[in-house]
């Protein structure tokens, strides 16, 4: 998602809808898929790759990766107006917290998230409005605007799951659903049923399945 953030960021940039701030990628597993992708542009869309030489194919007019911790820090008590994109996505660990513990308290600020937050999850208490949260065990009360954009997800839905199975050269002898929600899965599960009459199960946590 975080080459898809920069994407948009840039058209955003580019059809004057937003102001050109700094955007900073404060995530080295983030900027190593970023290292990743570049080296490969000539394979992507038209559309994301450079137009000019010199112009990175992901990233904003004044865009900036994050390298050392040291870096992090600096960032995080910085004062400029600026764009931080940092993992997880779900707030649960890394140098994202440390934006969230200085940012949270204030209202000047926005917390955006762009994918689904599971259920237990910091970032899940925040889009459901909670006021405080718990950060490096303290309490960090929440006065930031928490928005989110569900339309980012970058999991496949039920119809591009079921599109995707068409694709299989053969029918496997078991399918397992091990990734999501309960109901959703159970609605997958009936779907390829019906669709494939293919043996699909949930496992449940600790059941041993033989390959």
């Amino acid at each position: 998602r975080v080459e898809e953030l920069l994407y948009w960021l840039r058209r955003l940039e580019q059809e004057q809808r937003i102001p050109i701030l700094p955007v900073y990628v404060d995530s080295p597993m983030a900027a190593e898929a970023l290292r990743f992708y570049t080296a490969r542009v000539s394979e992507l869309d038209p559309d994301i790759r450079p137009t000019e030489k010199g112009v990175a194919a992901f990233g904003s007019t004044r865009f900036q990766t994050i390298s050392t911790p040291q870096e992090s820090k600096a960032l995080t008590a910085s004062r400029e107006r600026a764009i931080v994109i940092s993992s997880s996505g779900m707030a649960t660990g890394g140098r994202v917290l440390h934006h969230m513990a200085a940012a949270l308290p204030d209202p000047r600020h926005t917390m955006l998230f762009v994918g689904y937050q599971a259920p237990g999850t910091r970032g899940r208490q925040l889009v459901d409005g909670a006021r405080e949260v718990r950060i490096h065990g303290r309490s960090v009360p929440v006065a930031a605007q928490v928005v989110k954009i569900d339309s980012m997800s970058a999991h496949a839905d039920r119809g591009e799951i079921l599109r995707w199975l068409r694709t299989l050269p053969r029918r496997p002898r078991r399918l397992c659903l091990v990734h999501g929600e309960p109901k959703p899965m159970s609605a997958l599960q009936t779907s390829v049923k019906a669709q494939f009459d293919w043996d699909a199960m949930m496992p449940f946590h600790g059941e041993r399945i033989e390959v």
